[in-house]
This record gives C-alpha cells, structure tokens and sequence, in this order.
C-alpha cells in the first residue's frame, strides 16, 4: 500500500460518513463514525514463531438524535445495504431511547486541527518475515545479555495502522489516520532458588522508531535487579516512581479529572477548579497535538479538532476533560476529548495524551536529592487499590531502597499507601526524562514524600 494509496482510503471513509450524515431527515441529526483497521502480532520462544495474527476489520456507527432521543447501532461492513440498515436501526433505536434534554451531536467550533502526520507508509508495506525477525533477534538478546537470565517468557512484535472518518449533518466533517508498532520482551531472571521477572519494549510508528536493544536491556535490567530482593520493614518515607509507574499513576488521575466522572460524583476533584491540588511545580496536560504522543490525533471522536487542555496548572486545577454531551451537562463547552473504543460503540469522554510538564533534574540527581528513600519498578492491583472518590491508595509494590542517594537492596512483597491528594501535595521532585508509553500517558521520573510502606 503506497502512502497516496492510503490517503485516497482515508478520503473514502470520510465520502461514505457524509454521504450518511447527509440522509438526515428534517427534525433529525445523523453522525456517521466509520474506521478502518490492520494489525499483527507476532509472539515467538526458543527461537520459533509460537503464533501469529493478522486481522483487517472496517464498519460504520451511527448516532441519530431525535426528539431529544439518541439511537445508535453499529455494522461490521461497509457495503451500501448495510449501511442504510444500520442508519434505519439507530433511527428505532432513538424511537425507544428516553427523552434527554442535553443529547445532540457536536458542532463545529473554530479550532483549527493540528498539522499532525501520524502515518507511516514503510509500516504498510513491512513484510511479515522481517516482523518475525525482529521478534526472534529480541529474543536472543535478552537471553544473551546476562547469564542469570534463565528464561524469556514472551517476545513480541505488534502494530497497527488505523484510519477513521467522522461526519455529521450538524457541519462535522473529519479524517485521521495513524500507524504504531512495537517491540517488547518480558524475562525471567534466576539466582539460585530467587527468580525474578521484569519486562521492556520500545514503541514507535515506524520500524525504524524501535530500538530492539533497548527493548532487550530494559528487561534485563528490571529482572535482574530485584534478585535477592526481600521483604522491608515498613517505614515512611520518599518514594521515587519510575517513568512506567507515574504513566500509571496519571491514567487514573485523569480518570478523576474527567467530566462525566464529576457529574455522576466519581471524582475527587468535583467542585473544585480554582483550587490548590498540587505543588506549585506540577503542571499537568493532557495534549493530543504532541506529535510524539503515543495518543495523538488530529480530531477525537467527535470530529473536533483535538487541542492542547492544561488540566492543572502551577498546582491549581484548571479544568476538567469533556464531550460534547457532558459539557452540555455541565454548562460549558467541550475540550475536544471524545473517545470510542471503536466504530462499535458512541463517544465517551477521556484524555489521549496526558503528561506531567517536566522538570530539570535528571532520576540521577532526584535520587540523590532525595537521599534515603525507595524507587518503586512496578505495582500490582492499582485498580482495585485507587477510590477515585476517596482519592485512598493503596497498591503492593516492587522496587529498590535508596540509600545515600544510590540504589541500594530491592525489596518487594509490600504495600505502599497514601491518598491521592496527600501524593500530589507531596511531589519534591519532578524528572527531565519525558518517555513516551503506549498508552495515554507518558511518564518521567517523579518523587513524593511521606508515603508508607507497609512491610516486615
């Protein structure tokens, strides 16, 4: 597929969305959500592809509002009889929906999109071999790095290439496409009777983007480690999050900043724009056109054009994320931040691309800042753990002591604990390494005082 090829493709899609859009009857609103998608995976062990999946899917979800009623239904075809049956179902299904004053679909606003290209043309056409390849040449390298590695329990190629259109007889008329691959491995490290496991992978949107050996050593690096690691005594102290840790730890904090969240009282944060909830060095985004965002897109979901929400800023919260529904709801307008799962499902509301805006000191001079303290590698049961309305917190943890401003003896089976509002009051130290993730938060290296951990 040449890269005009797939743009003549994306122009298609956004034809078939108006043509739909464009069948509105007078007192009725239509919104047409078409996408188009391929994707692989490629898991290999011992040096042999374990399995292998490609799948190409295409559909169309519609939206008729009526009579302050919304329909939707949904197909996974685009051929012109089943479009048209699919757009008379959403019309009954607006029919038996309940009245709500605040349904309706979104109109255009004046935000101009972002000049944002997000497609890779050589991932296209990157032969399935080469994927292979790649797969078993991460493999090797982890197993190769260092001799207590006794085992690779996964090595994987994946990628996808998306485009998507959205049209509405409302004056909604938008286009994206994307491409992403990666490459990650997880190891099984072994010292005698101690094993350990620890994962890497390297993202990008082009083959060219993924840097296998780093793949290789960061799962090296985080298996090998924690060998040894044994159970701490409980203490208060800083705790020291890694990159991967503090993407988590922002996903659910934008989860509390989203605007149907506060509607419905699950947040934390509900009346409280204006305020003071955080330190005065913590910014936090969520900004859609960083091209280098692993969520990043010209339009969300809704055909609006994506833009740049500074959610908190200087540690007083500004804004909270909204659809164009929530934001009738609230009374305010929409932040562009409409999502879908997919051409199967109606916008929701969340963030794409939130990151704290970085500091300067690099984790070197934040572990040496903070002297004594634990760097915490990975967390379990953070879903569980985390009450979006409470703000308590409360997830098991693996990582290392700090000692001296070094990393010292790793410690795992523990609990670390706090609230939500205690840790963003908390921050002494915010990192200069910015690391994109393949999710819709990235992560830097972030220090927060007062957390206890719960161990011997």
């Amino acid at each position: 597929m040449s890269l005009t090829d797939s743009g003549t493709r994306t122009e298609n899609l956004l034809d078939l969305a108006t043509q739909v859009a464009g069948w509105a009857r007078d007192g009725e609103q239509v919104e047409a959500f078409v996408a188009r998608g391929r994707d692989t995976e490629v898991q290999v062990y011992n040096g042999e592809v374990e399995s292998l999946s490609s799948a190409e899917s295409a559909g169309i979800g519609i939206r008729v509002v009526a009579g302050r009623r919304q329909g939707f239904a949904y197909a996974g075809s685009l051929t012109p009889d089943v479009v048209a049956e699919t757009l008379e179902e959403a019309r009954d299904n607006a029919g038996f929906a309940s009245e709500d004053g605040f349904v309706g679909l979104a109109e255009p606003d004046g935000v101009v999109a972002a000049g944002l290209d997000l497609w890779r043309d050589d991932l296209a056409a990157y032969p399935t071999d080469l994927k292979v390849e790649r797969a078993i040449e991460l493999e090797r390298a982890v197993r190769s790095a260092d001799a207590r590695i006794r085992q690779v329990e996964s090595a994987e190629w994946g990628d996808a290439a998306v485009e998507s259109a959205v049209a509405t007889s409302t004056g909604i008329r938008a286009a994206t496409r994307r491409t992403a691959c990666y490459l990650s491995a997880y190891a099984v490290a072994g010292d005698g009777s101690d094993t350990q496991t620890g994962g890497g992978y390297s993202v990008g949107r082009s083959p060219e983007d993924l840097d296998l050996d780093k793949a290789a050593a960061d799962a090296v690096e985080r298996a090998t480690r924690l060998l040894g690691a044994v159970k701490p005594q409980s203490a208060h102290l800083t705790v020291v999050f890694e990159p991967r840790i503090t993407a988590t730890l922002l996903g659910i904090l934008a989860g509390t900043l989203d605007g149907e969240s506060v509607l419905k009282g699950r947040s934390l944060f509900a009346d409280r724009i204006g305020e003071e909830v955080s330190v005065a060095g913590f910014t936090l985004v969520d900004d859609p056109t960083d091209p280098d965002a692993y969520g990043a897109t010209q339009y969300d979901a809704e055909g609006l054009a994506t833009r740049r929400n500074v959610l908190i800023e200087g540690g007083v919260l500004q804004r909270f994320l909204y659809n164009t529904y929530a934001a009738r709801r609230a009374q305010t307008a929409s932040t562009a931040s409409a999502v879908r799962a997919g051409f199967k499902s109606a916008p929701g509301t969340g963030a794409r691309a939130v990151s704290v805006v970085p500091g300067h000191l690099s984790p070197e001079e934040i572990l040496a800042f903070v002297a004594d303290g634990l760097l915490v590698q990975s967390v379990s049961g953070i879903h569980s753990g985390v009450n979006p309305v409470s703000g308590d917190f409360s997830v098991g943890a693996e990582g290392v002591l700090i000692k001296g401003g070094a990393l010292a003896g790793p410690v795992r089976e523990f609990t670390i604990a706090s609230t939500i509002q205690r840790m963003l009051g908390g921050v002494v130290a915010i990192g200069n390494d910015l690391e994109r993730l393949p999710s819709s938060a990235a992560g830097l290296t972030l220090a927060i005082a007062d957390v206890s951990m719960s161990g011997g």
